[in-house]
């Protein structure tokens, strides 16, 4: 590795750590560089897990009235509806995630609004770089899975669409 691609990588430590980002993924052409920064677990001695043992409260669970399936079926308003499966747009890289061009500019999009395929939806900043992120489905923005100006993972899911 040359003097310069070292310095790089240290760069990108330094980025990370800053950032507070626990795992990062590079390819570039034959190299595949993967950091992951070991989280701290803080130590208890025994005489403090005796002392919280012995502070927390005991809980007894209530009973849960039971009905039988056609009890259930006879309740009125209960509606079981299955869960509506929805395609989630993800994150190809670790970065910032940022729902519009500029501070101030409105949102590439919102709750409600259809999308296409190859639509930029939002961009995430890695290292100083702003990276538009394009959507792989057609359909309607149902929920907003990420918050602005905040970190977000590789393969993290940003939007859910009800695709077309």
């Amino acid at each position: 590795m040359e003097q310069k691609d070292l310095q790089e990588l240290r760069d990108l430590v330094g980025f990370l750590k800053d950032n507070g980002i626990a795992e990062f993924d590079l390819h570039r052409g034959e190299q595949h560089v993967r950091i992951k920064f070991a989280q701290p677990t803080p130590a208890l001695d025994p005489a403090q897990l005796q002392h919280f043992a012995a502070a927390a409260p005991q809980i007894t669970p209530a009973p849960v009235p039971v009905q039988s399936p056609i009890q259930a079926a006879a309740a009125p308003g209960v509606i079981a509806e299955p869960e509506e499966k929805l395609h989630e747009v993800k994150s190809p890289i670790v970065g910032s995630f940022y729902e519009s061009s500029a501070p101030g500019a409105a949102a590439f999009v919102k709750v409600g609004d259809t999308i296409s395929v190859g639509q930029t939806v939002c961009i995430v900043e890695a290292m100083k770089l702003m990276n538009e992120i394009e959507s792989d489905v057609s359909g309607e923005v149902v929920r907003i899975l990420a918050t602005n100006g905040q970190p977000v993972e590789y393969g993290q899911s940003l939007f859910a669409v009800r695709a077309k």
